[in-house]
This record gives C-alpha cells, structure tokens and sequence, in this order.
C-alpha cells in the first residue's frame, strides 16, 4: 500500500523496523566488531547465509550507519555490479543481453532495446521507463511473476505482462538457455557451476521450477564472490566481511585508494575467471573515511529520524 499512497511510507518503515528489531543479537566483542558465523556453503546455490539478527548487513538498512571506521582507518564497499545480468548474459551466450550489461546501465539499455525508450536515452531522461525494466529485468532473474512485477512497479499487470514479453522477444538466447536450465533441473538432471558446485532434484528434496531459474546466477554468483575474497587475502588487503555479492575492506587513512584500485582489480580478475570469454564484472567502490559512518542510501531518512530523537 505504501507504494501506491507514498504517506503511508513511513509508517511502513515504523513497523518494519520494529518487528525486526524484536529479535537483534549482534554479537559485539570488546573491540567494538561485530563477528558471526558466515555459514558458508549452507545454501542451495552455495552463497553464505548469516543470521540476519547476528550480522550487521542482515539487519534494517538504517543499522548500518552502526558500522564506523576506527581512527586513522577507512572502509570501502566494494559491490559486482549487476552481478547476475553479468552471469547471465555470459553463461547463456546472449550477446545482446551482454551488451546491454556493457552498456554501463543495463535498465535504460533494455529500455532502449525493447523500444520503450529512444536510443541516447538515459537514467535521467526516462526515468520511469527505467525503473519499470529494472523490475523486469530483475524480477526474471527470480522467476516473479507478472502480477508481482507490476506491484513492484506500480503498473497494472497487463503492463507488466507486456514488458516480460518484450524482455523475452529481446534476449530470447537467454530465455532458450534459461528454460532448458528448469527442464533440466525438473527432469532430475544435474546442473552445476564453472567451478563445479552441483544440485540435483530427487526423493526427498522440495525443488521448485524458480530454483533451477535462479540457481546458475545465484551459485555462480557465490562462487566469484569466494574467488575474490581468496584473491584478496593472499594480496594481503584486509577483508571485514563479504556481503552477498560484495566485499567491506580496511585499511590505513592514506593508504585506503590504492587498496581500492588493487582490490577492484582482483574482484574483475575473480569475476573473469567466472565468466570467460575474457569479459569482467563491474566493481562499484564506496569508500568511507574516520569519522564519518557507512551510510546505506534506503536507510537515511529513518537514520537521520532515530538521530534526531535521540539528540
């Protein structure tokens, strides 16, 4: 409802944030860090699944202004970009999906591509059509259906049906890869990543048509995240935590960029190793310096609210 009545936005957040923070088990040590349990390799497709009320990046977006560079340190997040178009694209062999990743905004591209927007459009430009195929694009990757699309759009489902069958007349290699993935997976064939981490349906096991839809992104996914985070800790850069498809590093005030510059690079590296065909993952860095805190954009305003009343 909040998404169709913006006043309601707030209270939303109210609510949510209560309900979640019933249940906050942050295990702090005396040296103000926060440590749990990653739980690597617990899921299906191989990615760490923490507990979201011990691990600071499972709680509301808001807490993570909790987290602080020490003095003379700085932090930076560094995050594969569209990660999952990238993966698909590449693993798939659809060229025209990759170029809508290369293009640097794969939202407008498909925008463009789909003929809802005119070629040089930009985020600025069309933003609505943006955030519409952003939707889309990801809400593919889940196997959501039309109706969800369009709630989380804003649009009616008609509008929604549309733009799904837009995304499959535009990057039908995919689409041809990705349903013979869900007939594969279905029929009890095994499936399995570059670097081998396998799943097969049989007896016992409840797996649904969307998990083999999602599996090869999301497993493939996990494993350039493991790449990265070994390549970083031989090169000696200090690694905080990986974060679903993202690494939190630190290191010394004065030497925090050029850790970035070499952290990126291995990131790219790891993820070539995933990809092939010689292509790379974007790596987005945000780095954040003593004494200011790390700031999750969807969190500010509550944040910037909990500040306010505390004085």
């Amino acid at each position: 409802m909040a998404l169709r009545h913006p006043q309601l936005a707030e209270l939303r957040e109210l609510r949510k944030t209560l309900a979640e923070m019933r249940e906050i088990k942050l295990t702090v040590g005396r040296d103000g860090r926060n440590r749990t349990l990653l739980s690597p390799f617990s899921s299906k497709t191989g990615r760490n699944q923490p507990s979201t009320t011990k691990f600071i990046f499972g709680l509301p977006a808001w807490a993570r202004s909790l987290i602080k560079p020490e003095p003379g340190t700085a932090l930076a997040y560094l995050d594969f970009s569209s990660q999952e178009i990238a993966i698909a694209a590449c693993l798939s062999g659809d060229d025209t999906l990759w170029q809508a990743y290369a293009s640097g905004d794969p939202y407008i591209q498909f925008a463009i591509d789909a003929g809802l927007a005119p070629v040089g459009a930009t985020k600025k430009s069309h933003k609505a059509e943006r955030d519409a195929c952003k939707v889309i694009m990801l809400g593919v990757q889940y196997g959501m259906s039309a109706y969800g699309m369009g709630q989380k759009a804003s649009l009616h489902v008609l509008e929604a049906e549309d733009l799904l069958q837009r995304h499959k007349d535009v990057y039908h290699t995919f689409w041809k890869w990705a349903e013979r993935n869900v007939n594969a997976g279905l029929a009890g064939i095994e499936l399995h990543t570059v670097f081998g981490w396998k799943i097969r349906a049989g007896k016992g096991r409840d797996v649904k048509e969307n998990t083999f839809l999602n599996w090869p992104m999301q497993a493939n996914g996990a494993e350039m995240l493991r790449l990265a985070c070994i390549a970083l800790e031989e090169e000696g850069i200090r690694i905080c935590a990986p974060v679903h498809d993202a690494i939190l590093i630190e290191a010394p005030l004065n030497a925090i960029e050029d850790h970035v510059r070499h952290a990126t690079s291995l990131m790219q590296k790891a993820s070539e190793w995933v990809l092939g065909l010689g292509r790379q993952c974007r790596v987005d860095a945000e780095i954040v310096r003593c004494p200011d805190r790390y700031i999750d954009g969807r969190g500010t305003d509550m944040w910037s609210f909990i500040q306010s009343r505390l004085g």
